[in-house]
């Protein structure tokens, strides 16, 4: 997977980048900040939709909806009251729930079940801004298709079947795979891990030198999805969100690791991104 083209690369900075976020006038309500609707949690995976929903309330999204499991949506109310749940089955669509919504985040906890496959074919012909993740990349790899403004956060394995390639193809030339993954895909491409790679098809290759390998453990790729759904919500773009959802997330993640990298929890991270975005 060689280069063909020179790109410059740039290092993303926290401190810059969280200047985009317009301070809060005295007389805002909820409907100011935008309505994050989040998908996914099949059975044995509520957890990750959970993760997802609450990180973009933590980022500042007014409202969160979650569209999930009948059986899950009851448990997630109670674990975080703030979230909106609703159980999705077949008869129900996202359709009414995605009317007065801002962006979809599409993916974590989602499966690859006839269900999980309802779900992603609805949630990407609703017309908004879409972070897909998990799941749902490993079901776009099955039904390729390209899109301008959806935000795809691949891991190197969910980057490495959505190019027909091996994970060694991918770590070999990680600039050259952005590249191509957002050629073939459109929109924004976050290429996660060790130096986590964003590009959407202009410009610079932005890289993330935040993070540590405290993060190496399930549930981080959730908190990332509603970390940039929820700063869509806001009114960021998919790019300009990416951006400051990739390094505030690690960031988020470097002063959770002051305690210790060893047993480091996604949940862990919500605090911290809390107060990064309160430190502007």
């Amino acid at each position: 997977m060689s280069e063909i083209v020179q790109t410059n690369v740039t290092t993303l900075s926290f401190d810059e980048l969280i200047k985009q976020m317009p301070s809060r006038a005295e007389d805002s309500h909820k409907g100011d900040f935008g309505h994050s609707l989040l998908v996914g949690g099949n059975t044995g995976f509520s957890g990750a939709i959970r993760l997802a929903s609450e990180a973009a309330l933590r980022v500042g999204s007014g409202l969160v909806s979650v569209a999930t499991r009948v059986e899950h949506a009851a448990c997630i109310t109670m674990s975080r009251p703030e979230l909106m749940c609703h159980g999705i089955d077949d008869t129900k669509s996202l359709a009414s729930l995605s009317k007065k919504c801002n962006v979809v985040g599409l993916g974590p906890g989602l499966g690859q079940t006839p269900w999980s496959t309802k779900l992603f074919e609805q949630a990407l012909d609703i017309n908004l801004p879409t972070v897909v993740d998990a799941d749902a990349l490993n079901l776009l790899s099955n039904s390729p298709r390209k899109n301008s403004q959806w935000v795809l956060t691949p891991h190197v394995g969910e980057a490495a079947r959505l190019l027909n390639c091996s994970t060694e193809d991918i770590q070999q030339d990680r600039l050259a795979a952005v590249k191509k993954l957002q050629h073939q895909y459109g929109g924004v491409i976050v290429l996660k891990g060790s130096g986590s790679l964003i590009f959407d098809g202009e410009g610079d290759v932005y890289r993330c030198d935040a993070g540590n390998p405290g993060m190496a453990s399930g549930g981080m790729g959730d908190v990332l999805t509603g970390v940039i759904s929820g700063l869509v919500a806001q009114g960021l773009t998919c790019i300009e969100a990416a951006k400051l959802g990739v390094v505030l997330h690690a960031t988020a993640g470097d002063r959770a690791a002051l305690q210790g990298m060893v047993g480091l929890l996604a949940s862990d991270l919500m605090q911290p991104i809390r107060e990064l975005m309160n430190d502007y």
